[in-house]
C-alpha cells in the first residue's frame, strides 16, 4: 500500500482538486483500490465527494469520520434511569469507510477536528498511521488531502505518508513559498525520523500561453533542487473543473478533454515516480 500526502501551505492552488481526480484516475484508470482521507478540517474533499444531503444523514446516523481517528476518548453517556455507561472509542479497524464508485472510498472529514486540536497532546499525532496499518491490506493507494497550514493534522498526514505531492499555483507568490514548505517537511521527518519521499511537484491552474505561466515553469526548470521534481504535465485552469466538483463529478467524468489529458498525465507520471521509489 502506498500512501500519498498532497501538501501545499497556500491555500487556493488546486490541492483538493488534485487530491480527488488522481484518487478518481488511479481507481478508474488504472484499477488500483483507493481510499482518499479528508484531513482538512475545512472538508472540501469530502464535500466534492458526498452531496450535502448524504453527507448530514451520514453524521446524523453516527457515521464514521476523520473524527474517530483521532479522537479516541471515553465518554461518559448519563441516564435519568441508570447508572452512567462509558462509551468507548470505535476500534480503528472497526471504522466504516464511504465508498464513492467502484475501487474508490473515503474517509470522510469533520469541521470538529478544530475542536480537538486544542486538546493537550497525547501522541496524537500517530493515530493517522495506526489507523492505515489496520486497513493496509484492503488497498493499493491511499490519499490523504491535508490542510494549508501547519498544523497536528498535517504533521500526522506526513507520519502516515510514504510520498508527498506538491501542487503549486504558477504565479511568483504561489512558488516562494514551497521552500519554506521543503524546510518544515524536512524538519519533520528529522523530528520523527519519517522515512518520507517527494513525489513531485505539479504546476496547476494554469494557462498556457501567459508570460505568468512561462516564466514559473522555466523557474522551477532552472532550479538545482526543484527542476527534477517538476512534472512535465500540469493542470489547467478551467472553471468547469470547479463547478462540476461541487456537484460530484470528477474530470474524468466532464467533458473537458484538455483537462481529461493532464490528469491522466499527472497521475501516470506519479506512479511513475513512487513505483521507481518502491
Amino acid at each position: 500500500m502506498i500512501v500519498v500526502s498532497l501538501i501545499n501551505m497556500k491555500g487556493g492552488v488546486a490541492k483538493t482538486t488534485m487530491a480527488i481526480n488522481i484518487a478518481d484516475c488511479l481507481a478508474s484508470r488504472h484499477g488500483e483500490r483507493v481510499l482518499l482521507i479528508d484531513v482538512d478540517p475545512q472538508f472540501n474533499a469530502t464535500q466534492c465527494l458526498m452531496s450535502p444531503e448524504d453527507y448530514i444523514a451520514h453524521v446524523a446516523g453516527d457515521g464514521d469520520t476523520i473524527l474517530k481517528v483521532f479522537d479516541r476518548s471515553q465518554r461518559v453517556i448519563p441516564s435519568a434511569v441508570a447508572n452512567p455507561q462509558q462509551a468507548k472509542p470505535k476500534k480503528l479497524e472497526d471504522i466504516e469507510i464511504v465508498n464513492v464508485k467502484q475501487n474508490f472510498d473515503l474517509l470522510p472529514g469533520n469541521l470538529e477536528l478544530y475542536r480537538l486540536e486544542m486538546a493537550p497532546g497525547d501522541g496524537r499525532e500517530n493515530r493517522l498511521k495506526n489507523y492505515l496499518q489496520k486497513v493496509q491490506n484492503d488497498y493499493d493507494y491511499v490519499v490523504i488531502d491535508t490542510p494549508p497550514t501547519p498544523s497536528v493534522w498535517m504533521t500526522s498526514a506526513l507520519i502516515a505518508s510514504d510520498f508527498y505531492l506538491i501542487p503549486v499555483k504558477a504565479d511568483p507568490i504561489s512558488l516562494t513559498g514551497i521552500d519554506l514548505l521543503r524546510s518544515i517537511i524536512e524538519e519533520k521527518k528529522d523530528n520523527f525520523g519519517l522515512n518520507l519521499e517527494c513525489a513531485g511537484l505539479v504546476l496547476t491552474l494554469t494557462e498556457a500561453n501567459t508570460k505568468v505561466f512561462q516564466r514559473a515553469k522555466e523557474n522551477l526548470e532552472n532550479d538545482q533542487y526543484w527542476r527534477r521534481y517538476l512534472y512535465p504535465v500540469s493542470l489547467p485552469k478551467r472553471v468547469g473543473i470547479a463547478q462540476g466538483q461541487l456537484e460530484q463529478m470528477h474530470i474524468l467524468s466532464g467533458d473537458n478533454s484538455e483537462a481529461k489529458i493532464a490528469i491522466t498525465g499527472i497521475t501516470t507520471e506519479f506512479t511513475n515516480r513512487v513505483e521507481e521509489n518502491e
